[in-house]
């Protein structure tokens, strides 16, 4: 495989500024691909090095990428000096930075057109196999539904009539799928969740995941939960608390943006067990916190002649070094599934998201399995 490119929507983020600066240190020998799920030992190959990724994205932020992450240092989420060590490489991802779409300018069919014709112009510029499109950007509302929604035509008919009807992120998508690449939604956002861009994708042969990165409190969860129902000890209720600081918890203060990482989080401990559970997840910003994250859990359980039990765990990390190693799995198992001619939903990528598209299946074990076999699918010979 040649080359692959990396277009991260929210480029300036502190998730891609991260996952821009750690692929350079592997590349660089200056870091080991710790975290990276596809660069275990045992894992089937077939993907595109890690050293082959092209990186570049839309953003309607100026701070430039080398500032960014010596940020990051300061906050301890990478190591001090690497920031100078890969200047070259981050300057580098910065030049391929654009501006992303600021409501208000101009229309949306107008927009995707443009963000499209940025991905395809990096992708000519680089002589890219393929670019795959990320989305790291801050955590929308949930889209409430519309007739449009439904039908690709009847959405592109709304937009070719200056309406703006696209939550942000669905419009990425749309202009990801219009430029021929693959998509990820690593937000709770709703993104390619759309019956109308489902069916962009299946015309222009792309595939797409999501949603939601599963890098913490349910990362725990979706390894718990199952350990209850195999054991037969009924769940009675399930309540946490997180706290976390950085542009994330200041997006989710709000409580409308804060509603969509509720319901993604909520979801697995049901889906589970298989019944709805008591309790729920609450999330609150601390600005003191910085780019790291707490959360605690309490979980009441029965055993033997209903006999009461209780768990509780806390879990300390920092988001972005949790989420930077996933997104350079997720851009290289998607570009090598679109090499291999697959499009479409990936549910085979549940492994990696709190709230998986085209399938219910949460447990960690199950989906681990099933994101194995995929992989080895993918590494066999085409033809």
């Amino acid at each position: 495989m040649r080359e692959v490119g990396v277009w991260f929507v929210g480029a300036r983020g502190s998730v891609a500024t991260t996952a821009t600066l750690g692929a350079a240190a592997v590349k660089a020998g200056a870091a080991p691909p710790q975290g990276c799920v596809t660069e275990s030992p045992d894992f089937p190959v077939g993907l595109v090095s890690i050293a082959d990724l092209v990186f570049g994205g839309h953003d309607i932020t100026e701070c430039p990428l080398r500032k960014r992450a010596e940020q990051l240092s300061r906050a301890g989420v990478v190591p001090a000096g690497l920031p100078g060590l890969l200047a070259q490489d981050l300057d580098a991802a910065d030049a391929e930075i654009r501006r992303g779409h600021v409501p208000g300018d101009g229309t949306q069919e107008a927009a995707a057109a443009r963000l499209a014709g940025d991905i395809a112009g990096f992708r000519d510029r680089h002589g890219l196999a393929r670019v795959v499109v990320v989305n790291v950007s801050s955590t929308e509302p949930p889209a409430a539904p519309r007739p449009e929604f439904r039908r690709l035509a009847d959405l592109e008919a709304r937009l070719a009539a200056g309406d703006d009807v696209l939550p942000a992120s669905s419009l990425y998508a749309y202009a990801a799928f219009r430029a021929g690449c693959g998509y990820v939604e690593f937000t709770p956002s709703t993104g390619p969740a759309l019956p109308a861009l489902a069916e962009l994708a299946e015309l222009r042969a792309v595939p797409y995941a999501g949603r939601d990165g599963k890098t913490g409190e349910t990362l725990i969860k979706s390894a718990l939960a199952p350990m209850f129902a195999q054991r037969s000890l009924r769940v009675r209720s399930w309540s946490g608390l997180n706290l976390l600081g950085g542009g994330d918890g200041a997006t989710l203060a709000d409580p409308a943006a804060r509603s969509s990482k509720t319901l993604s989080k909520e979801r697995a401990v049901a889906g589970i067990l298989g019944e709805p559970v008591e309790g729920e997840t609450h999330i609150d910003y601390v600005e003191d916190l910085g780019e790291w994250k707490t959360a605690w859990d309490h979980v009441t359980f029965e055993g033997f002649l209903r006999v009461r039990m209780s768990l509780q765990f806390t879990w300390q990390g920092c988001d972005s070094a949790l989420a930077a190693p996933l997104v350079l799995d997720l851009a290289r198992l998607v570009a090598r599934a679109h090499e291999r001619g697959r499009y479409g939903v990936l549910a085979d990528l549940a492994f990696f998201f709190k709230d998986p598209l085209g399938t219910d299946e949460h447990a960690l074990a199950a989906q681990y399995a099933r994101l194995r076999a995929f992989a080895a699918d993918l590494a066999g010979d085409p033809s």
